[in-house]
């Protein structure tokens, strides 16, 4: 909710790591402070700048703070992807929660973009003006207050401005999970940053979210696994299995070591945490048809982009992966571990998102989720782990 109504802002509270959430690392820029998702060392050894623009953009991260202002402003420097040929994307939008609750949205305007050519791969920087969300006609009483950033501009936080001081949250003493996926944990087209099927399950289950689901980028990278290992966290999943098809980048010999491998690294850290191992939804091309997955730009004309899978089946004796033979090795792997791991769970993906939803809610662009189906993952995600006899059940 925002309004042009001029009102006194006497307060400037500098954008701090204190009231950041869901950020691994902060690094300070010329606009003002950057939030990232994976900390410096696991960026030095990202192969490929896709990782460098998921993690970035900041899905689940939020300033947080108490405050009994009735107006908050935030400037922020946005960074946009932008695909030829393709029309723009809907400016990204801000939640604000006051105590837990949503109560307003905005965006910013101006900012930086990211040009992209998908045919070729090519890409044009251009640079562009802070802009501000404003929010007013809060609550005039103490409140704890979340501003939600958009999970898909990366996002420098420049000022933030109040009419009443702020301060830090205090530690609720909720659990903090943290979560790895491919871009559908991201959020792809979910229609807000707390309407992530993982926001949305976060939120349900009183849980502090600590999102690594990063677009392109969940392909057992033995990095990824560090982080994790060396995260706080009391509640962890890893969701395997998408990105490792579209993108062709191992067969079933590689798949189940690297697999335990990724596993063994973050018990390292976290030997009795409570891990969930989840399988891929249902994704109709990659089912029985193995990678890679390429754009399909038949109905560019029409400003749509979609996906097509173009390996071959008979390779499935090969050694190569499909959806199905991953599923089956993710089950049969968990089984294997949690006679000596009985805090190992598995969850098939086929639980948040199967047959029938498919027939509801297709995939749009044959590979990713659509806002609906964002809060229906979310909603069984919340019901089969921290409901009762779930894997997050009273932890």
């Amino acid at each position: 909710m925002s309004t042009d109504t001029p009102v006194p802002l006497s307060f400037t509270t500098p954008v701090t790591t204190d009231l950041l959430r869901g950020a691994l690392e902060a690094e300070g820029t010329e606009a003002g402070l950057l939030p990232h998702r994976l900390p410096a060392d696991a960026r030095a050894q990202a192969p490929d700048g896709q990782i460098a623009l998921a993690e970035a953009q900041p899905s689940g991260v939020r300033l947080v703070f108490r405050t009994r202002a009735t107006v908050v402003e935030l400037t922020a420097r946005r960074t946009r992807t932008a695909y030829q040929g393709v029309p723009p994307r809907p400016d990204g939008l801000y939640d604000l929660l006051v105590d837990g609750a949503l109560a307003a949205q905005g965006s910013v305007s101006g900012g930086n973009v990211l040009d992209v050519d998908m045919s070729t791969g090519s890409t044009e920087f251009r640079t562009g003006p802070v802009g501000t969300v404003r929010f007013d006609g809060l609550a005039d009483r103490d409140k704890d207050v979340e501003i939600w950033l958009p999970y898909n501009e990366r996002t420098e936080l420049v000022a933030l401005r109040t009419d009443a001081p702020v301060t830090p949250a205090p530690d609720r003493g909720r659990k903090v999970w943290l979560h790895h996926g491919s871009s559908i944990s991201h959020g792809s087209d979910a229609a807000s940053p707390t309407a992530t099927w993982p926001a949305r399950a976060a939120l349900l289950g009183s849980v502090e979210l600590v999102n690594l689901g990063l677009g392109g980028s969940a392909l057992l990278d033995p990095f990824m696994a560090r982080t994790m290992r060396d995260t706080p966290a009391d509640l962890i999943s890893v969701k395997i299995g998408i990105n490792l098809v579209n993108a062709d980048v191992m067969r079933l010999r590689a798949f189940a070591p690297a697999v335990h491998g990724f596993l063994d690294t973050i018990r390292e850290g976290h030997p009795d945490t409570p891990l969930l191992v989840i399988s891929p939804v249902l994704c109709p091309i990659h089912e029985d048809t193995p990678g890679p997955s390429i754009p399909d730009f038949s109905r560019l004309g029409e400003g749509k982009v979609g996906f097509a899978a173009v390996g071959d089946p008979d390779e499935r004796a090969a050694g190569k992966l499909t959806l199905r033979v991953i599923r089956d090795e993710l089950a049969r792997l968990v089984e294997q571990r949690s006679a000596d791991d009985p805090h190992l769970r598995y969850l098939d993906g086929r639980e948040l998102y199967g047959e029938a939803d498919a027939s509801e809610l297709p995939l749009p662009d044959a590979l990713h989720p659509d806002a609906a189906t964002h809060l229906r993952m979310g909603d069984r995600f919340a019901a089969l782990a921290f409901g009762e006899g779930g894997a997050f059940a009273g932890s």
